[in-house]
């Protein structure tokens, strides 16, 4: 196939043109060209990360590289007469394990198939590991089926390692200088590389889970003790506490959830998925015949499963934390935000840096601000809004300014918010709209403890928590060159994912909650007003709640808050796109957006947000 042949049939699949590509190859030759704007014409080169940054990379998957490396050792074994490459990347596309004939060194280098390259779709293309980091899949990129010609003589394979989490930690890719045409020739490389990073995972799970219990589990009786499909450990209380991918799928599979939220699946009682409590375990040993141990999941599926006792003698487990009272006041007791609370709290007195992420509203400066209370820290809590700041003041904002150091500066000098916060924490909130400039100061004060004022002066001693949030996806947003990797890895030491309002279990705790802010005449809810605001999506979620419930507490006249008390976008009055409701607001605050967000007690930014999301002006 030529380059223009290439190029038609990529902008045939573009236009929605029939083509005998396999789906995930058309998705990913899409966002090569509507989200990472790469040319098909264009040469890609193989970019191999120079030894200092590729060192950074290692050491971060230190850990995983140690536990695969039997695993790949003993796969490599099986192919190199057929002279398969294999890759262990990380969940960047970075290769950070090399196995390969080192007679064709030169070569492997040139076609990307070497220690350190660059296999992040946004750079290279359609390729296996990119497209595998995107779809969360095992999968084939075969010759033509790569985005540019120059990658098309390779075969690629490639399956995707998951952590205990259940979030993607790396990549294991095998792949050929030269292949036959047929793409079903890599049938059995796929089948390979699949069973090599479920043995990966499971060897991961177990390295991690040390003081609990671990089910393992399969169709067959005869591999369950030697090559399981899938494990989940167990917590003392019966809860999941870490998974592999394979046995995610089985529990979402079993209570109707999708595994690709690992946050509904961890922290769960293992009833929730299983015919099965924490005392009947012991049942399911080694001390049973294989065939004898049977155990049914809540959709109906019969398994067999063998569960792993801890050490009998081990040291005694960590007990969970008591939640200090400032992080008990942000969710009721449900398994689901005891989990979820315990983490924080486990975090909250360490140094490590969090990421909260979550949708708009969801309470993230809420636990930010609860995370620095239990913390112990004795300087104080600073919140910037990164997406608030215009960008011309907010190097001066974050790092102080020297006296004199631009027009309107302060004639003595000011402070800057991040020594502001010395001592005590720094909420960067909407961290992913931080200007590249200001991320890479950012950077900079993280590593060396120290900030530098706009204009010279000293550089000034600053010791800080950092605590950033996001309702973005910051992994693509470093895919995409918009966010600095490096401070990304930064940032996000530990996570903490917010769950959305309209999935949280505890909604009827928070209701009442939220109502006896704004209701001291202590007025009970209706049932058909409670109906209708638990059916309620709450796409703005508890801020979106909690002006409801101002709202409707402000209009209540009689001794019951009833459906007509709630905005018509709840009690079912007249319908009313979101547009016109934003348009008629405005018009209502004579265009003022400052008026306005003062009005639903929210920032101009997010005004103008909206604005521009419904294609608005603020005169129209």
């Amino acid at each position: 196939m030529s380059t223009a042949e290439h190029v038609r049939e990529i902008e045939t699949a573009w236009r929605g043109g029939v083509s005998g590509r396999d789906p995930y190859v058309i998705q990913s030759w899409r966002r090569c060209l509507d989200e990472y704007h790469l040319d098909p014409a264009a040469n890609c080169e193989a970019v191999i990360l120079p030894e200092g940054r590729l060192k950074e990379h290692r050491q971060q998957a230190e850990e995983l590289i140690s536990i695969a490396r039997s695993g790949l050792e003993r796969l490599y074994g099986h192919v190199s007469s057929q002279n398969y490459v294999l890759l262990l990347t990380n969940r960047q596309g970075i290769a950070v394990e090399y196995f390969g004939d080192q007679r064709q060194a030169h070569e492997l280098r040139k076609a990307g198939l070497y220690l350190g390259a660059d296999w992040a779709e946004a750079r290279a293309g359609t390729c296996a590991v990119g497209a595998c980091i995107a779809a969360g899949e095992a999968l084939t990129i075969h010759q033509t089926d790569h985005f540019d010609m120059t990658h098309t003589p390779l075969s690629c394979t490639a399956a995707p390692i998951y952590d205990t989490a259940g979030e993607l930690s790396a990549v294991l890719d095998i792949s050929l200088l030269s292949s036959p045409h047929e793409k079903i020739s890599q049938a059995l490389a796929r089948h390979l590389v699949t069973a090599t990073a479920r043995r990966i995972e499971l060897a991961n799970l177990m390295a991690q889970t040390r003081r609990q219990w671990v089910l393992r589990f399969a169709l067959s009786p005869e591999f369950l003790d030697v090559d399981p499909e899938g494990a989940i450990a167990i917590d003392h209380a019966g809860r999941i506490a870490g998974m592999t991918s394979a046995a995610a799928r089985m529990l979402a599979q079993a209570a109707g959830l999708d595994w690709r939220r690992p946050e509904a699946l961890l922290g769960s009682p293992v009833s929730h998925f299983l015919d099965l409590e924490v005392d009947g375990l012991p049942c399911l040993t080694r001390g049973r015949p294989t065939r004898e141990r049977l155990l049914r999941a809540r959709d109906g599926r019969m398994l067999f499963a063998h569960a792993i006792e801890p050490p009998r003698h081990p040291r005694l487990p960590t007990p969970s934390p008591a939640i200090p009272a400032a992080l008990r006041e942000f969710g009721g007791k449900v398994p689901e935000m005891d989990a979820l609370l315990e983490k924080a709290a486990r975090l909250a007195r360490t140094t490590l840096p969090l990421c909260l992420h979550g949708e708009t509203g969801t309470g993230k400066e809420f636990l930010a601000r609860a995370l620095h209370a239990a913390s112990g820290l004795k300087g104080p809590f600073v919140a910037v809004n990164c997406a608030a700041i215009p960008e011309a003041l907010a190097e001066a904002e974050l790092f102080g300014h020297a006296p004199g150091a631009f027009t309107g500066a302060a004639p003595k000098g000011r402070k800057g918010l991040v020594e502001t916060a010395d001592g005590g924490t720094l909420f960067l909130d909407e961290i992913g709209d931080m200007p590249l400039l200001l991320q890479t100061r950012l950077l900079r004060v993280l590593a060396e403890q120290e900030v530098q004022p706009l204009g010279g002066g000293k550089p000034r001693p600053v010791r800080v928590r950092i605590i950033s949030a996001s309702h973005r996806d910051l992994a693509a947003l470093v895919a995409q060159g918009r966010f600095r990797e490096d401070l990304y890895y930064r940032l996000r030491a530990a996570a903490l994912t917010l769950p959305p309002l309209r999935e949280r279990a505890d909604f009827d705790w928070l209701l009442e909650r939220l109502l006896a802010r704004h209701n001291p005449a202590g007025r009970q809810l209706s049932p058909a007003c409670r109906a209708a605001l638990r059916a309620h999506r709450w796409p703005g979620n508890l801020r979106e709640l909690d002006h409801c419930l101002a709202t409707a507490s402000a209009l209540c006249e009689g001794d019951e808050i009833g459906l007509a008390d709630l905005p018509e976008t709840l009690s079912g009055g007249p319908p009313d796109s979101e547009a016109a409701q934003l348009r008629a607001a405005l018009a209502a605050c004579g265009g003022n957006v400052s008026a306005l967000a003062r009005r639903l007690g929210v920032d101009r930014t997010t005004i103008h947000r909206r604005l521009r999301r419904l294609r608005l002006n603020r005169h129209s």
